[in-house]
């Protein structure tokens, strides 16, 4: 049996971005009722080495849509990565479900077996099937930052669970 390669990207995205969204209006109740400098919260990191909130909401989106595009075969869209409050962060994701929610079962079914390439040119390159550049790349990698997202917010006391990672299914 073949997967839906549509069916495991396009609503995971939408669902887990729809999660994330909720997560960042509750993270900015937060600071505005406890009286918290939003900025605490958007540039808060786990540890020192690790990216803070605000990037790790910009990977995880660019993950939805550079993965759903190079599944559909079209060019990855743009963006500038200058976020800097959580309207702009929610734009970004909103933006993001907007752009993932125009692809179509057609575009990206059958592409199980497309090469994509990683780092084209470099030493770092890396040749994948559509199905494993999904499977065991993408997904595992968008997961990674809204998971990291989650945690920093958690970890800064708001008070979020897993039905709000998870969004609507």
């Amino acid at each position: 049996m073949t997967i839906s390669m549509y069916s495991a990207s396009v609503p995971v995205f939408k669902q887990i971005l729809t999660g994330l969204s909720n997560v960042l209006t509750i993270a900015e109740n937060h600071a505005t009722e406890k009286k918290i400098d939003a900025n605490a919260l958007l540039q808060a990191r786990l540890f020192p080495d690790m990216f803070a909130l605000t990037r790790q909401v910009q990977i995880a989106a660019d993950f939805a849509k550079s993965v759903t595009s190079r599944l559909a075969g079209i060019e990855v869209p743009a963006y500038e990565d200058n976020e800097q409050t959580f309207a702009e962060l929610q734009a970004r994701i909103a933006k993001t479900i907007a752009f993932i929610d125009g692809l179509t079962a057609e575009q990206i079914d059958g592409s199980a077996t497309l090469e994509v390439v990683l780092r084209p040119g470099t030493p770092k390159e890396k040749k994948l099937t559509g199905q494993a550049y999904l499977l065991q790349y993408g997904l595992p990698q968008f997961f990674f930052h809204v998971t990291t997202s989650y945690d920093i917010l958690r970890h800064n006391g708001v008070e979020i669970g897993k039905r709000d990672f998870m969004g609507a299914y």
